[in-house]
């Protein structure tokens, strides 16, 4: 555990809770939308409302998970003072495991009102939506099967952050999900899934001492650096792979301008260890959201332009 008293300018309550919100992670619920949005945009299916309380109830849904992972890790003894991520606010002692415990159904409660007039949109698949989110964010950690130590963190990453976000995004705009809204959905899903592989390669050791199975332990270092750089390599590819099928339009190939990030991130695994890769780790969910954001304005130039 790491006491409060050993951080240096101790934070304020309203800092704490933006520390255990993880500002960093937020683009991995934000960049979903954008690209949902964008692709119901070219399909003419836009509709600004429902796109904006998509944006509000993910950003709310990852918030609420955050603040799970944060006292379940607590209460498992996952995060001990040798840990190198960033500081945990309920290990730190900054907030009590009942406040963030608290915080974390409050958040889920605000989620869940912005989900009401979302299933008034889209009836009864939004309900099925934002109830395995909801089961899935706290299952993330806690529960008797929690998929973070169970080697199924990526997947669940990959699922939620990529098919679920995009698709649902897309479908409380145009009431279907074309066959746009599933090939975005892969990239953003695939760049979603490589900010959880930096944070379990960077927790490799602690983990494999505290019985966390995550994926980075099951294949090793090498293995989670191999993984990184295949879901980075399939996101880029995806784009033309859509283009040629007819699916999107050549505009979407804007998504390649975010190639020097990713090289940096790329060049950042394979170059540092330990609680250096924390760069790595902001560095890719701004690559997501870079990515995600060229492939949506590409999606929204072809509409304008008729292409």
């Amino acid at each position: 555990m790491t006491p409060a008293g050993q951080i240096k300018n101790k934070p304020t309550k309203r800092q704490a809770w933006l520390m255990a919100s993880r500002p960093k992670t937020l683009p991995a619920a934000t960049a979903p939308v954008l690209v949902g949005t964008a692709a119901a945009f070219y399909d003419k299916g836009f509709s600004l409302f429902p796109a904006l309380a998509a944006l509000a109830g993910a950003l709310l849904i990852q918030i609420a998970t955050n603040f799970a992972n944060d006292v379940f890790d607590y209460k498992k003894g996952a995060d001990t003072a040798e840990r190198l991520g960033p500081v945990r606010v309920t290990s730190a002692g900054l907030l009590t495991p009942k406040e963030v415990f608290t915080g974390m159904w409050v958040v889920f409660g605000l989620a869940t009102l912005v989900g009401v007039y979302l299933v008034a949109v889209g009836g009864l698949p939004i309900v099925i939506i934002g109830l395995l989110s909801i089961a899935s964010g706290i299952a993330y950690t806690g529960g008797p099967f929690p998929l973070g130590y169970n080697g199924l963190g990526d997947i669940f990453v990959f699922i939620f952050f990529g098919l679920v976000a995009v698709c649902g995004t897309y479908y409380v705009q145009a009431g279907t999900v074309g066959a746009l809204a599933w090939w975005c959905a892969i990239p953003i899903g695939l760049l979603a899934t490589a900010i959880i592989v930096v944070n379990n390669l960077r927790d490799v050791k602690t983990d494999r001492v505290v019985g966390k199975k995550t994926m980075a332990v099951r294949i090793g270092e090498n293995g989670a650096k191999a993984e990184y750089v295949l879901l980075a390599a399939v996101s880029y590819l995806v784009a033309p792979a859509m283009c040629v099928a007819g699916v999107a339009p050549w505009w979407t190939m804007l998504a390649w301008l975010s190639l020097p990030l990713a090289y940096q991130q790329i060049k950042l695994v394979f170059t540092v260890t330990g609680r250096a890769l924390n760069k790595a780790l902001g560095g890719t969910g701004r690559l997501e959201l870079v990515y995600g954001l060229c492939l949506a304005v590409g999606l929204v130039i072809a509409r304008l332009l008729g292409s």
